[in-house]
Order: C-alpha cells, then structure tokens, then sequence
C-alpha cells in the first residue's frame, strides 16, 4: 500500500504524472506542428522548400527542428533520395493522420467559442480594475 502512497504524493507535486496527456499536448501543440502537420496533409508529400513556402511565416531553422522532431516522434516520414543534388520529402505518417479527429473536434470547438474568447478578451481588456 505504501507504492500507491508515494504515488499519489508525486501525482501532486509532479505535473507530468498529474496529467499524463501533457506530453500529448506537448507534441501536437507545440507552435508549428498543427500548420506542419495541416500542411503535409492537405498537400501530401513535400520537400522542404515547399513546405516552408506553403507555411510562410516559420524560419527554416525551426522548420528543421520541427521536422525532425515530428519524424521522431512518428507523426512525419522522411525520406532521402540519393540523387545529384539530394532530395528529401517530407509526408505525414498514419500516426499524424490519426490526429485528425483531433484537430475536427478542435475546429468545431473554434467554431463555436471564438466569439466568446474574444468578447471576454475585449471585457478583460476594457475593465477598469485590471
């Protein structure tokens, strides 16, 4: 009885283990996985330069780094031609198509709640005793 004690006390000061799907989140909201993942799911299997293009805003260092995190992860194959010059294409796996129910859900969420966000955003804003 006394390992399901020492459990319950890290559950309460440890966050990882109070909520296991943190590193879930971790990994599907981290800043550019969604438009990567969107990107390569709309558009199929791309190289980098088109990816970068269709995203626009993201820099092509963290491009990589979020590439490569996402192919270790498994939500992005990578794949190396040994051509003159190289090439490399990128294509989301089963397991980031997988997410997809996700991300509906998501966009049924934003759909119906945006407007609320941004009405308590403008009344935080606009309260005097903030």
């Amino acid at each position: 009885m006394a390992g399901n004690t020492d459990w319950v006390a890290a559950t309460a000061t440890d966050p990882e283990l109070a909520c296991p799907t943190s590193s879930v989140v971790d990994i599907v909201f981290s800043r550019w996985t969604t438009p990567i993942l969107w990107t390569l799911n709309t558009y199929g299997r791309q190289r980098f330069v088109e990816l970068e293009r269709r995203i626009g805003t993201i820099t092509p260092k963290v491009l990589t780094q979020r590439l490569r995190q996402l192919e270790r992860d498994g939500m992005v194959v990578r794949t190396y031609h040994p051509e003159v010059p190289p090439r490399v294409e990128y294509e989301i796996s089963e397991l980031g198509r997988s997410l997809a129910p996700l991300f509906a859900h998501l966009a049924e969420w934003a759909a119906a709640n945006l407007n609320k966000v941004e009405q308590a955003r403008h009344d935080y804003d606009t309260d005097p005793l903030q």
